[in-house]
């Protein structure tokens, strides 16, 4: 391994974005209001980090509702979820507090105007990941998920000039545009939001890896191997030409990686702190002499309200 010096490159931006802020803010605050155990169904976030985090202050994590003891406290992840899950959550007395970002809950929206339209609905997205489950079980009527052009061909709308679709929030605009130019060429009559509603911490994250894989040797992304979001930013990397990989945290840095290489760059996806980053910083620190930069970039100052029901609550016990 090369011995000379190491230039960090870091992306901005990188790393939490507001609704993942305001989904962890939102179970810290209920545990600080109610007190432990507060239970949340999926990981609040896609990160095992912030998942062991709360749980340690008494969060627990259930994959579904009937796990959770009658009337507990209950927070929804920031994932969002089906109208059938909150229907049993309320069989079951729970006391639900929602922290699905207002970004999903805005598609949730689009589709279902669509769908009071008559309109069928093309999802775009994966099949399985927690936010697409979440917005086909918001929507009623026909939803069609889509998650590649191939797939473009292969549905079949009740009407084709009545047809409207969304995307999961973590899909850029660059990661949908051929498969809306196949819907587009396929049903010229189809509908959808406009491209500022995609989620703009995925595009911001997106357009900063590109401009920092340009500077680099080797791309390093701090993010879960089930975090859409993370998986994209390192298939981006690679996409250009760059060995890059995904990581959880810095002990799955290795140091051949480092093998004749002068600069690496770094992000993370939307759902991994920026105590990671760090971590990986320093890791890399204990091998070469390190100097760090930041990437020019967009500073993201968006912050979304939390529920009504955590903010009263504060106030009723500041009173």
């Amino acid at each position: 391994m090369s011995q000379g010096p190491l230039r960090v490159l870091l992306a901005q931006p990188r790393g939490f974005c507001a609704g993942v802020e305001r989904a962890i803010d939102i179970v810290e605050r209920a545990l600080a209001l109610y007190g432990p155990p507060v239970y949340v169904r999926h990981e609040i976030v896609h990160n095992k980090w912030v998942v062991e985090s709360l749980k340690a202050r008494g969060a627990r994590f259930v994959e579904e509702v009937d796990e959770i003891p009658e009337g507990a406290v209950t927070i929804f992840s920031a994932h969002g979820v089906a109208e059938q899950i909150e229907h049993d959550a309320d069989q079951r007395g729970l006391q639900v507090i929602d922290a699905t970002c207002p970004l999903v809950s805005k598609v949730h929206k689009e589709g279902q105007r669509y769908a009071e339209k008559d309109y069928d609905v093309v999802l775009i997205g994966h099949d399985g990941h927690p936010e697409v489950e979440g917005t086909m079980g918001r929507i009623p009527g026909p939803v069609h998920l889509v998650e590649s052009v191939a797939d473009v061909a292969r549905i079949t709308p009740r009407n084709p000039e009545q047809l409207g679709y969304v995307t999961q929030t973590t899909l850029s605009v660059d990661d949908t545009r051929e498969i809306i130019a196949a819907l587009t060429a396929r049903f010229p009559k189809i509908v959808g939001p406009d491209v500022r509603d995609i989620c703009y911490a995925t595009q911001n994250r997106q357009t900063a890896v590109r401009a920092l894989v340009q500077q680099v040797d080797l791309l390093l992304v701090v993010g879960a191997q089930n975090s859409s979001n993370s998986n994209r930013l390192r298939e981006i990397g690679a996409d250009m030409g760059r060995t890059s990989y995904l990581i959880a945290d810095a002990t799955q840095v290795r140091p051949e990686w480092l093998d004749g290489i002068a600069s690496v760059g770094i992000t993370a996806g939307a759902s991994a702190p920026e105590k990671l980053v760090q971590d990986v910083v320093q890791k890399l620190a204990e091998w070469r002499q390190v100097t760090v930069d930041v990437l020019d970039g967009v500073s993201e100052n968006v912050r979304f309200r939390l529920p009504d029901v955590l903010t009263e609550q504060q106030q009723a016990g500041a009173a």
